[in-house]
């Protein structure tokens, strides 16, 4: 069984039901109520709800190749909630003509961070299109990443559960360096086979590889900075910084530490079962 500590489930299990119960409810009006957010980055549209009256919030945390964004858009499908990447949503600005396009090309260009006023207004702006369309809910991947913008966030939107996926760094570090890219069709693929003897108590760990179609193979290409030098540096700042976020959210009792048991196959059912989720992918599926 994954280990989930830092959270007790029937605190989490009662929240999830009370986020699931009105999945497809749509965008609610403001009224006095239900007052529009103000933020220190602009005026938004976005309506804070009580949790009974909308879809779930969520935030998937985890280091770099732990599998955030595969499990967070699975849960996305399942739930029918947006899943929203900030590293998307920069990128399509960037790609646009929007009013930050200029000045995140200067940013980007210059190899300088993306200030969180800048992260704050591109996700505030996604969450108020999404009313806008009668969306109900996120799963935001990989964000916030420190206190500041976990109390920014704050001021913009609720979070629910805080969901904060783990594998021990040998494994990580196997994961990248596995990492392979289709130069003609883009697709991620991996392959590491990767198979962890447990010890002292601790159970094994073992994911197979993901392998491209025959057609890709000859086509794969390495990310440039998929190196074991770059990996470390990159898992060493994550653990330096996570840490008291993962706090900040433990104090307000919104943390639940999962951790992942193997590749997809292992774990998607067990993270389904932490999250209550197990009998509600069966019913979906049985509607299909």
């Amino acid at each position: 069984m994954a280990a989930i500590t830092r959270f007790s489930k029937p605190l989490a299990l009662s929240h999830i039901r009370r986020c699931l119960c009105s999945s497809s409810a749509a965008a609610a009006v403001s009224d006095e109520s239900n007052p529009h957010v103000t933020s220190p980055f602009g005026n938004y549209k976005i309506t804070r709800r009580d949790p009974s009256e909308r879809n779930v919030q969520w935030v998937f945390l985890g280091s770099p190749g732990v599998g955030k964004g595969t499990y967070a858009s699975r849960l996305s499908n399942l739930l029918g909630v947006p899943h929203i990447a900030t590293g998307d949503l920069v990128r399509e600005e960037l790609a646009s003509s929007g009013p930050l396009s200029k000045q995140l090309t200067e940013i980007v260009n210059q190899g300088k961070l993306v200030s969180d006023e800048i992260i704050i207004s591109l996700l505030a702006e996604r969450l108020e299109a999404g009313e806008a369309k009668g969306q109900s809910g996120f799963i935001l991947d990989g964000f916030p990443r420190t206190i500041n913008q976990a109390e920014i966030l704050e001021g913009v939107t609720d979070i629910d559960l805080v969901v904060n996926l783990r594998l021990p760094e040998s494994v990580l570090i196997e994961k990248c360096l596995g990492r392979r890219i289709c130069s003609q069709c883009g697709k991620n693929f991996n392959v590491a086979s990767i198979n962890v003897k447990g010890q002292n108590g601790n159970p094994g760990i073992s994911m197979a590889p993901l392998l491209p179609p025959s057609h890709c193979m000859s086509k794969l290409v390495t990310r440039s900075d998929d190196t074991e030098k770059v990996v470390k540096e990159r898992l060493r700042i994550y653990n330096e910084k996570s840490q008291p976020l993962e706090d900040y959210y433990l104090n307000k009792g919104k943390l639940m530490e999962f951790d992942l048991p193997g590749g997809i196959p292992e774990s998607w059912p067990k993270l389904l079962e932490a999250l209550n989720l197990d009998d509600f992918e069966e019913r979906q599926s049985a509607a299909a």
